[in-house]
Formats: C-alpha cells, sequence, structure tokens
C-alpha cells in the first residue's frame, strides 16, 4: 500500500493541519493475547485512535517500528517521508509492515491486530515486525498508519468488494486470516460461499462467526510445503463453481510480488478473493483466471508475502 500522506503523529484533540486520507496515530500497547502458536492479538490504545476510521473487511494498513539507533527522532514528516525514510541509515531507518485491522472500538481508543508468529530459516526472514514482536510488551509505544475517520472521502486499502449476492471463494495462508477472518464476520447474514485458511497446525484454527451459509475450512500444513493444502482444495472448489468461459485476455505478472485487485466487481456472478505467499497466488490465479475463466473484475488475488524473504 502507498500513500503520501504526511507523517505526522496526532493527538485526542482536532488537529490544525489539513485533515488527510491517512494519518500517524501514537499508541500503547494495552494487551498482548497469544491466540494460539502462530498469533498473537496486539490491542493498541491511544487517545488519537477514536479518529481511527472503521471501514471493516480487509482495512489495510501500517505499522511503523522504532529505530534501531533513535526511535521515531528520525522519520520523516513531509508528503515523500517513505522515500525520504529509506535514504537514512539503515540504523536510523524505521521498520514499516503492512497488517489488516482485526477490530476497531473507537469509543475507547482501541484497535486489535492479529500477528503471526514464525520460526525464521535465516536473517533474510527475519524483519522489523518478528523482532519486535519477540520482545513486545505491555506499555510500548508504536505508530500506526491508518485511515482517518475526519476525513470524509475513501481512504483505499481495502480490497474486497464482492457484490450482493455473489457466490464466494476466499482463500489464505495464516498471513491472510486476519484479513479472513474480518471479510467473514463483515459479511451479510444471506452471504454464502466457502473460506479455505492454510494454517501451519489444526491448534492454529481460530473461532470466527460466520453466516449460516459461509463454510470455513481450516487447512492445517502440519510441515506440509507452502500451499500444499491450499492449492489443490482451493482449485477443486473453483472447478464447481460457473466462472464461464477461458479467459483470452488473462495477462500473466511476472513481479516479484503480486497485487490484481480490482476496485469493483460485477453486480451478480462469483467473487474470489485469495491472499497468500506469492508463488502460492499465482498458481491459483492463473488457474481460476485463465484456465477456468474469472473475470477479471470478479477476483483479488494478493500476494502478502514471498517465501525467502521478510514477510512480517
Amino acid at each position: 500500500m502507498s500513500t503520501q500522506t504526511a507523517v505526522q503523529p496526532t493527538d485526542a484533540e482536532p488537529i490544525e493541519a489539513a485533515v488527510r486520507p491517512w494519518d500517524v496515530f501514537r499508541t500503547e500497547v494495552a494487551a498482548l493475547v497469544r491466540l494460539s502458536p502462530a498469533f498473537v492479538r496486539v490491542t493498541f490504545k491511544g487517545p488519537s485512535l477514536a479518529h481511527f476510521a472503521d471501514n471493516g473487511f480487509d482495512q489495510r494498513f501500517k505499522l511503523i517500528f522504532p529505530a534501531s539507533a533513535c526511535g521515531y527522532d528520525k522519520l520523516p514528516t513531509g508528503d515523500r517521508w517513505y522515500s525520504e525514510l529509506r535514504s537514512l541509515p539503515e540504523d536510523e531507518q524505521c521498520g514499516v509492515r503492512t497488517y489488516t485491522v482485526r477490530t476497531v472500538r473507537p469509543e475507547l481508543g482501541e484497535v486489535d491486530v492479529d500477528m503471526v508468529i514464525h520460526e525464521a530459516e535465516s536473517d533474510e526472514e527475519t524483519g522489523p515486525a518478528l523482532e519486535w514482536l519477540q520482545t513486545a510488551a505491555v506499555g510500548d509505544e508504536l505508530l500506526l498508519l491508518g485511515p482517518d475517520s475526519r476525513w470524509d472521502g475513501p481512504h483505499g486499502g481495502v480490497d474486497f468488494h464482492a457484490p450482493e449476492g455473489a457466490e464466494l471463494l476466499i482463500a489464505g495462508d495464516e498471513t491472510a486470516a486476519p484479513a479472513i477472518a474480518a471479510i467473514l464476520e463483515d459479511l451479510p447474514a444471506t452471504a454464502r460461499g466457502t473460506a479455505f485458511i492454510e494454517v501451519p497446525t489444526a491448534e492454529d484454527a481460530l473461532d470466527i462467526e460466520v453466516p449460516a451459509h459461509v463454510a470455513v475450512v481450516w487447512l492445517p500444513r502440519d510441515g506440509a510445503a507452502w500451499g500444499e493444502r491450499l492449492v489443490p482444495a482451493v482449485t477443486e472448489a473453483a472447478r464447481r463453481m460457473d466462472f464461464g468461459a477461458e479467459d483470452d485476455a488473462f495477462v500473466e505478472i511476472d513481479d516479484e510480488m503480486i497485487w490484481d485487485a480490482p476496485e469493483t466487481a460485477p453486480a451478480t456472478g462469483s467473487y474470489v478473493w485469495i491472499a497468500a505467499e506469492t508463488g502460492v497466488v499465482k498458481t491459483l490465479r492463473f488457474t481460476i483466471r485463465k484456465e477456468l475463466g474469472l473475470p477479471k473484475e470478479s477476483g483479488a488475488f494478493m500476494g502478502y508475502w514471498r517465501n525467502g524473504k521478510a514477510w512480517d
């Protein structure tokens, strides 16, 4: 997610500067709850979070972690803050990672974020979020770059756009589980479809409130390779759905990370939302879009991380 928002931490009172779609919220950790071996729920609290917009579904935002050498002292504050940040010496750069909002409680000034704890196999797979989680404690300060409810226009950062009445196919690995949970709990009671969630072990299956006609299938890897459980299960489910003819206009994406998420969808039909490791997403996108004919506007395919690199 890219944004040109100026980085200026807010207080609880209205700010004098012009309101922007996104703002930086100064918070501290109010609670840490281990949901399962792989998931930790972090509750952030701060008076400025009264203005954190509750847009629901898969709303993305950014966590900004303090730099090892100077905390937040050298965090740029202009419209080009991110490029300026990356021009600083490495130990003066704040870490920035994208997450999905789990729950917003503006009346309490709180935001819940479900984060994944995993074992890094190399230094290249260790990022600022994982490092922070290993020592995180109640009272720790952190900055959240998120949507500001005082902005009366669209905020962006939401990629789930299913039309009412569509048959849903939702899928992802543990990195997408918080987004999937938020999506499912925001669906109308009339929603129908299936969600597949691949997780490290059976103990990582979480309780999610879902509509009566939506099934949730947990797929524990139990040591299997990434996507080994998810790809065949989602492919089989997709073949049972009616997408139309083969997509002759399909274009393969060769970028290191894949993000194919149209902002609008047809008024009827099927809708697919998939987020996982990039290679897994590319495989499923090819099958569902190219072979089975899902129209481009009817599906979101997002690589949340890439195997072999830091995937906080």
